[in-house]
């Protein structure tokens, strides 16, 4: 009979309407409601704006009697000079970046839960931590102080080392761009992207490494056997995310860095090429058309590493 009554229970609770389950939660949907609203302030009204790309728009006559043109923006874009030098430069920054960027926190999580010594430990993420604090801007100011040709520490230590006999300008010479891009973009955020892995490492059972360690198992054993293993999921979900954002070749650092028009023709990506054409050149369809080709890509993108993802039990959805 007690067993009766709790199957007719579980199956009033299951036939509670939505408003029901929302009144009895309203605390925790309240704490969720401002970022619902910034969400659909920022991002979902904004969407009306992708009609430019589909039109001639023009800022007189509004979204409602700027003319219709279909394709034709997109068939522009496609057909434009400097089509395949944008999107060469924006997959093999993409790609230098998720390669490089990508396992280098996870590099620096394996190495610091190796640490015994709770201060130095402390010491380097604090150390690593800072930069990602830092504005853009502040880091370009970095970088371009320590390539300058007028006393920069890089050339001054190359001249002392006997490497170089004049000084390099590092920030002119299109052959140096990508490396100096990717590496300051490590240099960044490779300390705060290492937290979501070192939380990873700090839930698995110690009683693993305590057996594994019993039966003579190295530690270089250990990391291959146990932690890789246990902080896979948690790998594999941002390597979902980081292939959504796969063509995010970035904007403010390539910005700031290439300000050197010599340096077009290996910076000019994506998202800097709709900033300068719709932007300084107001041809607001015309970049809308270009960024709208990059959102759905972004969005296949998504989608196929979801679903290959979805094999290991480890997707999104």
């Amino acid at each position: 009979m007690p067993q009766a009554k709790l199957v007719v229970e579980r199956q009033t609770h299951r036939k509670k309407s939505p408003f029901i389950r929302f009144l009895k939660q309203w605390d925790i949907q309240l704490m969720a409601l401002p970022a619902l609203l910034f969400i659909f302030v920022f991002s979902y009204i904004p969407m009306y704006g992708v009609l430019m790309a589909f039109q001639d728009y023009s800022l007189f006559k509004g979204f409602l009697q700027s003319p219709w043109v279909g394709f034709k923006h997109f068939e522009m874009f496609f057909n434009a000079p400097e089509f395949w030098t944008v999107m060469r430069n924006t997959l093999v920054i993409s790609m230098l970046k998720l390669c490089i960027g990508f396992p280098a926190p996870i590099l620096l999580a394996l190495m610091l839960n190796e640490i015994g010594r709770r201060f130095f430990k402390r010491l380097v993420q604090t150390i690593s931590y800072l930069p990602h604090f830092l504005s853009w801007v502040i880091v370009s100011g970095f970088v371009t102080s320590i390539l300058s040709t007028d006393n920069g520490s890089l050339n001054l230590l190359l001249q002392k080392l006997s490497l170089i006999d004049d000084p390099i300008n590092f920030l002119s010479e299109p052959s140096y761009f990508w490396s100096i891009l990717v590496a300051t973009n490590v240099w960044k955020e490779i300390g705060f992207s290492s937290i979501v892995y070192l939380a990873a490492i700090a839930g698995i059972n110690p009683h693993l490494y305590e057996a594994a360690s019993i039966d003579g198992a190295s530690r270089i054993r250990q990391i291959v056997s146990i932690t890789i293993p246990s902080i896979m999921p948690v790998v594999i979900v941002f390597s979902i995310l980081a292939i959504g954002n796969f063509l995010n070749a970035g904007f403010e650092d390539i910005l700031l860095l290439a300000g050197n028009p010599v340096l077009r023709d290996v910076s000019d990506v994506l998202d800097t090429y709709v900033y300068r054409i719709g932007i300084q050149n107001s041809r607001f369809s015309y970049a809308t058309a270009a960024g709208l080709f990059k959102a759905l890509i972004s969005v296949a993108l998504l989608a196929g590493a979801n679903y290959l993802a979805r094999r290991s039990g480890n997707s999104l959805w």
